[in-house]
């Protein structure tokens, strides 16, 4: 019997597969790319490509160009600046939220693994698997602030933001060398969410988002 559900779920795989292999670095921001690779990239039906581009244009991830092919989304200052106003944008009002339904719990464990890996960084380990650590546990944060808000559509956008975001981290500003300074401005993060305070979690974190802007931008 045919499964209704079938041409969606390929869609779903395929959309995951080439944000795995793009933020994997096996296409690279402003290359050109063509339905057939995408197909022996992805390893998904041609129809499922084809469906997907429309939705990768839409997203601002890929470029279909006449007589060319498919560009992948470049990394300049327009998007930079884009993405992290959308970032300011929806992390201020999370994350005014958040300070004050969060569980003493959930900030406790947050705080624990912000400081164990501050701590390692300070003892000189800063090795790759450290980096590795520190980038999923920077990610985490944000992303636990923007769940916290049970909004699907937000979600949504944020999740496709952060892509982009995770792209311009890997060009312009990685994690290499920098576990400290993240886990010290994520720390500042969570001791103004302690204080229950909204504006003072707000501020905070427009301090740290503008400071990574900063950086992406090479001011």
């Amino acid at each position: 019997m045919d499964d209704g559900n079938e041409p969606v779920r390929l869609r779903e795989k395929a959309y995951a597969s080439f944000t795995e292999h793009l933020l994997a670095r096996d296409i690279n921001p402003g290359q050109f790319v063509s339905q057939r690779q995408l197909v022996a990239m992805t390893g998904m039906p041609l129809g499922a490509i084809r469906e997907l581009v429309p939705r990768l244009e839409a997203e601002g991830l890929v470029k279909t160009i006449p007589q060319r092919g498919i560009q992948i989304a470049h990394i300049d200052l327009n998007l930079i600046r884009e993405a992290f106003q959308f970032r300011l944008f929806m992390e201020k009002e999370a994350i005014a939220l958040f300070c004050v339904s969060a569980s003493d719990e959930l900030l406790a464990r947050l705080r624990k693994e912000h400081e164990d890996t501050l701590e390692e960084a300070l003892q000189g380990k800063e090795t790759p698997e450290l980096e590795l650590r520190a980038q999923t546990i920077d990610w985490n944060l944000h992303e636990t602030i923007i769940d916290s808000l049970e909004n699907g559509i937000i979600g949504r956008a944020y999740r496709i933001n952060a892509i982009k975001m995770r792209l311009i981290n890997q060009e312009r500003f990685r994690i290499t060398g920098r576990v400290v300074p993240v886990m010290r401005e994520h720390l500042a993060i969570l001791t103004a969410i302690e204080t229950r305070d909204p504006q003072t979690a707000m501020d905070a974190m427009a301090v740290h988002i503008s400071n990574a802007r900063n950086l992406a931008l090479k001011l």
